[in-house]
């Protein structure tokens, strides 16, 4: 390739494509017409020979070059920005701002309360704008939108170079009985297990969880009495009944029924559950998002 004569705005426009999907918002981004955005894709695919965005359903689908692409463009324009650009600092003490936090259940209940009681510590005149979303993909689509700045949740299931993600929460499995169930004396092995009757807590409305996947390559199948998305129900519904139920250990230990269950390791092994932090690539840099994003890292590495 020949780099004598390139317009860096074309960069700047791939920049812009990549994040948004969508010559339309790449176009806003840049503050650039519509037009020009387009003309800026043809040069582009002509630059790198390939047509780097294809049309889909769900906007510009990059192409393996353009994801190829993604990472060292980004990486080249923070480079020059920095040389040019001084970013004031971000003094979270006196800053009044809202940032726009997207979270599933179990961190908004696990994380939320405290973080707030740190974050009026530290950043008092600094609120948050809560958004639910459905499920792991939605988040990306919140972030896409611009609706959040950031969100803790299970990563993704598509990431790509647009999306960035860091773990900051991990929990592990517990089976649960009511304290006063014949289970809670006999103790939990695998027989006792498949007695018993199950609820699946499935956020995605799935009706096969992954202790179902883990007994089902053993050749065993537990019995399920019940399948609901809200995993905070799930203790009190246990401790009222001669139902068990598998689930991540804070859940257990934080709900008001928490004294009237026995917790056992579940009788099949299961892996960890990481809850990762997910946000933009085009708020990487951002002072003030950066600064938010390291807090809550710091805050949920103390619980």
């Amino acid at each position: 390739m020949n780099f004598h004569g390139i317009d860096l705005n074309l960069l700047v426009a791939f920049h812009a494509l990549i994040n948004e999907r969508s010559v339309t918002r790449a176009a806003t981004q840049v503050g650039v017409s519509q037009p020009a955005m387009s003309a800026a894709l043809s040069r582009l695919r002509k630059l790198f020979g390939d047509p780097l965005f294809l049309r889909s359903a769900e906007g510009l689908r990059p192409t393996p070059v353009a994801m190829d692409l993604a990472a060292p463009i980004s990486q080249a324009l923070e480079k020059i920005e920095s040389a040019f650009v001084k970013k004031p600092e971000f003094v979270p003490g006196t800053a009044s701002l809202t940032f726009k936090l997207g979270l599933s259940d179990y961190p908004a209940f696990v994380l939320l309360p405290s973080l707030l009681q740190s974050l009026e510590k530290k950043a008092p005149d600094v609120s948050l704008n809560v958004h639910a979303f459905n499920d792991r993909d939605h988040a990306v689509d919140l972030l896409d939108a611009g609706i959040i700045d950031a969100a803790i949740g299970v990563p993704p299931t598509h990431a790509d170079g647009r999306i960035l993600t860091r773990p900051v929460l991990r929990d592990e499995f517990v089976t649960i009985v009511a304290a006063d169930h014949p289970a809670a004396r006999r103790g939990m092995n695998m027989k006792t297990y498949l007695e018993l009757r199950h609820i699946l807590v499935s956020p995605e409305g799935q009706l096969y969880g992954i202790v179902d996947q883990t007994l089902a390559q053993l050749r065993k199948k537990r019995n399920l009495a019940l399948t609901l998305s809200q995993m905070f129900a799930v203790p009190d519904i246990v401790a009222r009944t001669s139902m068990t139920a598998t689930v991540m250990k804070r859940v257990a230990l934080s709900s008001p029924a928490g004294n009237r269950l026995v917790l056992f390791p579940p009788p099949v092994t299961l892996p960890e559950i990481v809850f990762d932090l997910i946000w933009h690539r085009r708020s990487d840099s951002h002072p003030a998002q950066d600064w938010f994003r390291g807090f809550i890292a710091e805050h949920a590495a103390s619980l």
